[in-house]
């Protein structure tokens, strides 16, 4: 069954909520310039280091807002794919890869190879976005293909005509969203998505050190509720899976007959 909305995907409607209310309380206490990043004068004259692990919070302006909320709406199917447990590990695990590697990148390479131009990093949690659709473009299928062509006339004898065209697939328009997240504030933006989408290849890959196989303890995301939901769930299947089949399936019911009920069927069946 298909389902709608945030069923069984609680952290990508936490990851939704936060991007639009963490937005909305910056603008309405005015403390958007805490966000972003510039090299010079955040960090190499004011010290301002706490900019490191502050600047992917919240996003700046309402465009950035909505795409970002509208990808995490879309991502939720990699939630429902892969649980809510591995799923919050991910975003956890990688956390400080993201946090870090952008602005340190920036720092380290791209500044001194720019001779100190490229100097601003926006905020907003573009890199968990990038890393979390690299899961969902190595992950989830396509359902189909199709091809945008248009032919061109060529000079030749034989007044052939030449086709031109573009393969896309079923997910192609997954990827408009945060393509313009990546292209909102060039060139930070893209420095940020690129290194977003290499840490979800990492993690796939299993070389992110001390990422792939951490877990977030089951007690902290309700484990046990989670269980008997899980439990519930099956146990009604089972039981419309009965009814479709003519079998009505009652196995307590069979268990408390026991041997003897089964010995008294099978006379009655010889009578």
């Amino acid at each position: 069954m298909l389902t709608s909305g945030f069923s069984n995907a609680p952290i990508s409607q936490g990851l939704v909520a936060s991007v639009v209310l963490l937005s909305i309380l910056a603008t309405v206490t005015d403390t958007k310039y805490y966000l972003w990043i510039e090299i010079r004068p955040h960090l190499f004259d004011y010290g301002q280091f706490w900019r490191l692990l502050t600047w992917q919070l919240c996003y700046t302006n309402s465009t950035e807002v909505l795409f970002a909320a509208m990808t995490f709406y879309h991502l939720r199917i990699v939630e429902r794919l892969w649980g809510s447990r591995k799923f919050a590990s991910f975003i956890l695990s990688t956390l400080p890869y993201t946090t870090l590697l952008p602005p340190l990148l920036l720092v380290l390479v791209i500044r001194p190879l720019s001779f100190g131009r490229i100097n601003y990093l926006p905020a907003g949690p573009t890199p968990i976005v990038f890393a979390l659709l690299a899961q969902y473009h190595a992950a989830i299928p396509y359902f189909y293909k199709y091809r945008l062509s248009s032919s061109v006339p060529t000079s030749t004898s034989a007044g052939t005509q030449r086709e031109y065209g573009l393969d896309l697939t079923s997910k192609s328009t997954s990827y408009l969203l945060p393509l313009q997240l990546a292209l909102s504030q060039l060139p930070g933006s893209a420095i940020a998505a690129a290194v977003g989408w290499l840490i979800g290849f990492a993690y796939r890959r299993e070389i992110l050190p001390g990422a792939a196989r951490w877990r977030v303890p089951n007690w902290l995301l309700g484990g046990a509720a989670q269980k008997e939901h899980y439990d519930s769930l099956r146990r009604r299947m089972e039981g419309e899976a009965g009814i479709a089949t003519g079998v009505e399936t009652n196995r307590e019911h069979v268990r408390r007959r026991g041997v003897v009920g089964g010995l008294i069927d099978q006379f009655r069946g010889a009578v």
